[in-house]
């Protein structure tokens, strides 16, 4: 059965190199694994995860500040694969910062994966 999706060749899209978790859902299981996005291009994805995947599976991911995406699995080499969407989506939305009401936020907050060995002593009450 070939589709419009099978006529695309999307290897040569812009892809975004990025590492981000999403959820998927492939058609016939219950369960929503976790993935972890490589790239991510207006055409499609390349992911890595434990969950078994086969070529042509139709499947949906989860992705930030867009939802649930429809495609199918174009390609699978051991734990990675591609996906092709159904339709295109911007690639630039997924990095932008989400508010905790779903709003964009201007704000980018920053934190430092360093912490002080202890307390501040400046900050400390004698006693």
């Amino acid at each position: 059965m070939n589709t419009a999706m099978d006529q695309v060749d999307t290897r040569n899209v812009n892809r975004e190199s990025l590492l981000l978790l999403a959820n998927l859902r492939v058609d016939g299981q219950d369960t929503v694994h976790r993935v972890r996005i490589r790239n991510l291009s207006a055409g499609g994805m390349m992911a890595e995860t434990d969950a078994s995947v086969a070529r042509g599976s139709r499947v949906s991911v989860e992705l930030r500040n867009i939802g649930w995406i429809e495609g199918s699995v174009a390609w699978k080499q051991d734990n990675r694969f591609g996906i092709a969407w159904v339709d295109t989506i911007d690639p630039g939305k997924v990095r932008e910062p989400v508010t905790k009401s779903g709003e964009k936020s201007d704000e980018v907050r920053r934190f430092s994966p360093i912490r002080p060995a202890g307390p501040d002593p400046e900050k400390m009450r004698k006693i």
